[in-house]
């Protein structure tokens, strides 16, 4: 099939890229990058299969495709919250413009939503049911009412256009080319473990998350775009962690000595976050496989070898 994936040059829809390419499709990658890196699809360049385009989604494209896979938009509160307008036109216009497309071609269209469309749950863990408790005017609604107008969009176009639509709301992912500035934990205490630097902790890291690894979520975005089910469908890993539990974690693979510092909670961060899959288990039979300890060997070596070569690249340019 020849495929679209928006955002295909960041931290998720690179992994998908690498999954269709081995698989023999015909790959379009569409990215503005403004948080997405050549480098992640680097291997790919010049294969006759790839064409990649720079190319932001809030204007209007005309391509011939099979397939849209729709993850266009920065997801981490450090770079949405970075120019929160540009965040929602994204999610917004993006969308329309994609959704235009998916009506033209007649292509399937898969939305990459997510979690925080619960905003701070009221209740745990999350079923698709839910509709979530969100604040609409605070720092995190560019992207959380972003994804839910989104969301609206896509099954609107469904119900009016026959836009033939799949929806995953993706719940925190983590892994290898995750940018080491990006804001999300994970990344964060990996960087700071390996610089030497304490591990910030917010609030008294009592919140919960779920950490699915990468891998185990294209896995469930392929599942889902090839089923007959529209979604929205849960993807994420349904195992529970503090943060003090995961800033613990990596501080005891990486460097045990590394001091814990706790900073004040940011504005509307939710409390407890945990996805309920039994709908992704019975409609895809798909669940994540990677465990937490696996996942962030993984993540930590990559992120190892990207801060070393920086290091020698400074050094070298330092000479």
């Amino acid at each position: 099939m020849r495929i679209l994936v928006t955002g295909g040059a960041g931290f998720l829809g690179s992994h998908l890229i690498d999954r269709l390419m081995v698989a023999g499709h015909e790959v379009i990658c569409l990215d503005n990058f403004y948080t997405g890196n050549k480098h992640n699809v680097g291997q790919w360049l010049g294969n006759p299969n790839f064409e990649l385009i720079r190319h932001d989604v809030t204007e209007p494209i005309r391509l011939e495709v099979d397939q849209i896979y729709h993850l266009a938009c920065p997801a981490s509160p450090v770079h949405y919250q970075y120019n929160p307008v540009k965040t929602i036109k994204t999610n917004v216009m993006g969308t329309l413009n994609m959704l235009g497309l998916a009506k033209r071609v007649k292509a399937r269209f898969f939305l990459a939503s997510t979690s925080e469309i619960y905003g701070d749950p009221e209740v745990h863990p999350q079923p698709e049911e839910y509709r979530g408790n969100v604040n609409p005017i605070g720092i995190r609604s560019c992207y959380d009412e972003g994804k839910r107008v989104a969301e609206t969009l896509a099954f609107d176009y469904h119900r009016q256009n026959d836009v033939d639509i799949r929806v995953v709301r993706i719940f925190n992912t983590y892994g290898p080319r995750m940018l080491e500035n990006d804001g999300r934990v994970v990344s964060n205490l990996i960087v700071q473990a390996l610089q030497g630097i304490p591990l910030t902790v917010y609030g008294d890291g009592s919140q919960t998350r779920s950490f699915c690894y990468v891998s185990d979520l294209v896995e469930g975005f392929i599942r889902l775009m090839n089923s007959d089910y529209i979604g929205p469908v849960n993807l994420g890993n349904p195992g529970e962690y503090t943060i003090l539990e995961l800033a613990k974690t990596i501080q005891d693979m990486i460097n045990p000595d590394a001091p814990l510092k706790f900073e004040p909670l940011p504005q509307d961060d939710p409390r407890r976050r945990q996805p309920d899959i039994t709908l992704a288990k019975t409609q895809l039979g798909w669940e994540p496989k990677v465990p937490l300890k696996e996942g962030l060997h993984y993540t930590i070596e990559d992120f190892r070898q990207r801060l070393g070569d920086r290091v020698a690249a400074a050094a070298v340019m330092g000479r």
